[in-house]
């Protein structure tokens, strides 16, 4: 009845339920460079505040009736709610002085076929233009919106949703979208299709494993109705609380079932084993729930602390993930111990029984491991060395090297538009620098405007940056516009032109200025995007910038820092290293306490966390010898592997330990434990494995990687738990 009652709450709130996603998740909290980026956003607003839409047509984009369409979508973008101002070739007027003063023609008139070729080579050649509003082959033009600062899931949606409808005249393969409401909004429909599918294949898959395993109704049955009420309940508490469920979500299905199942497994199987002794269905119980649950319980805490290793981070999104899986495996435990155990007592013991036959099958092979172990431990000594020779050797390989590309969803129109915009614009990493001013300079002193166009002109040499611009731009383009835009102009003046400049300067909107200029005039920025090389080739690259900056700027003007969102997240592979060892070590020494609250012997505590420190080592050779990057996502597969391994020690070590206080004989309690814990370990591991390689349907490439990286190493976790960890029994206990 109560969990009834739980249950139809939970799926109440379901509709409830929070997805988010948002770079400003993985910023690294207490981080000093962020400190100065919240001020540079408090000066000058957001770096990433905008949405980027190429819109093609081969040949050429000069084409009247093109442009005529251009100019329409344009119109109907402006009229959305949370778009600041618009920025088209269609709509962007330049003024130029003539001799009867000034006049401002649009730079590209669709409605006038006679300039348009002559536009062309102006255009192609405008550096003002080129990469930001028009390809180079000019077969492309890009419209610009600045939109609200710091723009939400919510109306990033409403905005995208009138965009989309705008785009109805072009062909939807000919528009591509870059930028910060884009990315919410696919990102967001992203991961609850991910979380349907994962729970969806998930369920079949344990259906048929448990179904392949059990070979009986009654126990697959009441382990699906267990498992799902689990799930249920986990993703009603989320809602209840107002968990947000952001980039890896997915893995919360996933993380209920097989940890669901795994509890469940050792319940019935020791179940099983007590009925199938002659034990009556209350008898068995209550042997199950004694032996097996006070394990179980002990699995789930550390399991729980595992995850909550995860709360060292320094980024939100891992925080979270965190404590929602450590709350969804107690969920999991209390469904397993209240629930299940109340459903298997109910049932006749038959309907759990199976052919004897096939039991022996798994005694059979269960008891040839264990002479294996017993008859060969210096061969498995000298494998454990060599594996450990290996590792070290796969460490050191390991590369926190980030990029964007790498962890947008395969095969997605959203990972091509960012492909697009990387090689025909200027791409999406925001790439900025804040300039303050020293006491007694002015921002409109000439020697601070030449200084500044000499950093621009440094950075647009590099082929790797883009979209650059400052306030010496906005000079150069006066001056170009004073000069008739003759050829050659868009340039800073000399010293005695200049004073014309700043006189006219003067009389320009203050809205051109507001957003590269704090409002005390003491700072402003110098603008650019970066292509996505990965966070240790731009940290080279940052470096060398940082190196000409003091060699070529004068100090005593102004000094010059680096920020921006691209700047900030790639911070995080400096601290994703240092926060899994600080979070792991942290729940080895509290698991140390539990195991020895549970065993109370010093030798089984060091001989219980050998198993479970080598397939962390075993995952982390992998990365380094396949070059996966070591970043932000990618970082919890050791909390989960640690997590999940160290349930099938805690399981092997307490049947051990109960057999050996009541037979007194080692290798007879050493035999019993193959025989039934190792079945039940050999049943969840099978479960695990395939469980986790669900995430090869997922189109997140960290998800995928994650989901082999476990599933393999869990094969090393088992491993480890009936070959090593027997070893290590009879040498030191």
């Amino acid at each position: 009845m109560i969990f009834g009652i739980f249950a139809a709450l939970s799926i109440a709130s379901l509709p409830f339920l929070l997805f988010s996603f948002s770079f400003e998740q993985f910023f690294p909290q207490g981080d000093e460079d962020l400190v100065f980026f919240e001020e540079f956003i408090e000066d000058f607003g957001t770096d990433d505040n905008f949405l980027l839409i190429a819109i093609e047509n081969e040949p050429s984009v000069f084409e009247s009736s093109f442009l005529q369409k251009v100019d329409r979508f344009v119109d109907k973008c402006q009229e959305a709610e949370h778009v600041d101002n618009i920025q088209s070739l269609t709509k962007l007027k330049l003024p130029i002085k003539t001799d009867e003063g000034f006049i401002a023609p649009i730079v590209l008139d669709p409605n006038n076929d006679d300039l348009l070729e002559e536009s062309r080579d102006k255009i192609l050649n405008d550096e003002r233009f080129l990469y930001n509003l028009i390809n180079k082959e000019g077969t492309a033009l890009c419209v610009f919106i600045r939109t609200s600062d710091q723009i939400g899931m919510k109306e990033s949606e409403e905005l995208m949703s009138v965009i989309h409808a705008a785009a109805s005249e072009f062909d939807s393969e000919k528009i591509h979208y870059l930028g910060r409401p884009y990315f919410q909004d696919e990102l967001s429909r992203m991961q609850k299709r991910e979380v349907i599918m994962s729970t969806s294949f998930g369920a079949l898959l344990v259906g048929f494993i448990l179904a392949f395993l059990f070979r009986r109704w009654a126990p697959v049955l009441i382990a699906y109705v267990s498992i799902g009420l689990g799930l249920l309940l986990f993703f009603g508490v989320l809602s209840l609380l107002q968990r947000e469920l952001n980039a890896i979500a997915a893995f919360y299905p996933v993380l209920m079932l097989i940890v669901g199942t795994s509890d469940i497994v050792h319940i019935m199987s020791k179940y099983i084993d007590e009925a199938g002794k002659g034990k009556s269905e209350k008898e068995a119980i209550l042997i199950t729930v004694k032996e097996i649950g006070l394990a179980t319980l002990m699995t789930s805490l550390t399991t729980s602390i595992g995850f909550l290793s995860l709360m060292t981070s320094k980024l939100q999104p891992i925080q979270d993930f965190g404590i929602n899986s450590a709350m969804g495996v107690i969920i999991a435990y209390i469904c397993t111990i209240f629930f299940s155990c109340s459903l298997i007592s109910l049932i006749p013991k038959e309907k759990f029984l199976r052919n004897s036959d096939k039991e022996d099958i798994w005694a059979k092979y269960l008891d040839r491991l264990r002479l294996f172990t017993l008859r060969n431990p210096k061969g498995i000594s000298i494998g454990l060395g060599i594996f450990l020779v290996l590792s070290v050797v796969g460490i050191s390989k390991i590369s926190t090297n980030y990029d964007i590309a790498s962890n947008l969803p395969r095969g997605e129109k959203i990972t091509k538009d960012f492909h697009y915009f990387e090689k025909n614009f200027a791409g999406f990493r925001p790439y900025e620098f804040v300039v303050t001013l020293q006491d007694g300079v002015e921002i409109d002193d000439y020697e601070t405007i030449r200084n500044l166009d000499l950093f621009e002109n440094y950075l647009k040499e590099l082929n790797f940056t883009n979209a650059v611009s400052s306030i010496a731009s906005l000079y150069k383009s006066m001056n170009y516009m004073a000069k008739g835009n003759l050829e050659g102009s868009y340039s800073i003046p000399p010293k005695d032109e200049f004073v014309q400049l700043k006189a006219l300067s003067r009389m320009m909107p203050m809205d051109l200025f507001s957003s590269l200029i704090s409002k005390d005039g003491r700072k402003t920025r110098v603008s650019s995007r970066i292509q996505d090389l990965g966070a240790d080739r731009i940290k080279e690259i940052s470096t060398d910038i940082d190196l000409w900056i003091v060699n070529n700027m004068n100090p005593k003007i102004f000094e010059i820092r680096r920020t921006g969102t691209g700047l900030i997240i790639d911070k995080n592979s400096e601290y994703v290293r240092n926060n899994l060892i600080q979070g792991l070590g942290m729940a080895l020494v509290i698991i140390s306490f539990l195991m020895g609250f549970l065993f109370k012997n010093i030798r089984m505590l060091f001989i219980s966390l050998i198993p479970n420190v080598l397939p962390l080592i075993l995952a982390a050779m992998i990365i380094g010898f396949f070059h996966i990057e070591l970043e932000a996502v990618i970082s919890i597969v050791f909390a989960l592997i640690f997590g999940i391994a160290v349930d099938d020690t805690i399981h092997f070590l307490s049947k051990f330990k109960q057999e050996f206080d009541r037979t007194g004989d080692k290798e007879e309690a050493m035999k019993i434990t193959f025989l039934e814990t190792g079945k039940a370990i050999c049943y969840t591991t099978i479960i695990l494995f395939f469980g986790f390689l669900i995430m090869l349907f997922s189109v997140h490439p960290p998800s995928i990687i994650i989901g082999v990286l476990i599933s393999i190493t869990l094969i090393g976790a088992v491993i480890a738990d009936l070959l090593i960890l027997p070893m290590f029994i009879r040498k030191f206990l």
